[in-house]
């Protein structure tokens, strides 16, 4: 299943990622999952929303510069190994993996991992025919 993730560019100044989330509660879109990397100069925030549209939508009239991406999430159990098991089947597949990050959401002793591959259709093929779980909304 394919999760949209908004990437929203930043400037390294104090107090931008405050905004951006501040904007995000102030208008009721929840957050599923988030990581950020930045440079000396920008940042870049990766979010999954619960209303992804509409998140960027409103990030956008509010000056920011914000694109949604198509990513995969998987849920995996959380226990030592899950991961790796993840990530064998995806290297043996030939599979690049740009980015992954880990969501907020767990539950019954699973966690979603977020990945963004190459090929969103063919990671899908590759994650359904060897039996993990693909999370369309978390």
């Amino acid at each position: 299943m394919i999760i949209k993730q908004i990437s929203v560019f930043l400037e390294n100044i104090s107090g931008r990622l405050a905004e951006v989330t501040r904007i995000l509660a102030d208008n009721k879109i929840n957050l599923r999952a988030l990581t950020i990397a930045d440079t000396a100069d920008f940042g870049i925030l990766r979010i999954i929303a619960v209303k992804p549209d509409e998140a960027v939508r409103i990030l956008t009239q509010a000056g920011f510069m914000a694109k949604e991406t198509d990513v995969l999430a998987v849920e995996v159990e959380d226990k030592p190994g899950a991961l790796a098991a993840v990530l064998d089947i995806f290297s043996k597949n030939s599979i690049n993996i740009e980015y992954m990050y880990a969501s907020l959401e767990r539950s019954a002793d699973k966690a979603v991992i977020v990945i963004k591959v190459e090929d969103v259709e063919r990671g899908i093929k590759v994650v359904e025919a060897n039996g993990l779980k693909p999370i369309s909304a978390f």
